[in-house]
């Protein structure tokens, strides 16, 4: 898989633009941050069943409490032939990130 490495104002200028452009090509983009801290973009595939977001979620304490949290919470039905909205997404796909430093 190609890496592309690109500094942060690369990012900051057109962040759709690259985003998109990550999405489509399936690259990697290595973004350099300040204080020589590195942040990793990664397009996902939708369509592909991806365990990342498991992983990165069960193990992270904050999320698990916040789960707990919403567990033993009231939960409120939906009402019949109510929908969930579509959110536009304006073609882009979705991409991981993961921050290294």
């Amino acid at each position: 898989m190609a890496i592309k490495k690109i500094p942060l104002s690369s990012l900051e200028t057109d962040l759709e633009k690259t985003l998109s452009e990550c999405s489509k090509s399936g690259q990697t983009l290595v973004v350099e941050l300040p204080n020589q801290r590195l942040l990793a973009i990664q397009s996902l595939d939708p369509n592909e069943e991806d365990s990342l977001m498991d992983d990165l979620l069960s193990s992270n304490p904050k999320f698990q409490e916040l789960v707990a949290k919403s567990k033993a919470s009231p939960r409120k039905p939906f009402a019949s032939g109510e929908r969930i909205p579509k959110i536009p997404h304006k073609g882009l796909t979705a991409c991981g990130m993961l921050i290294v430093e």
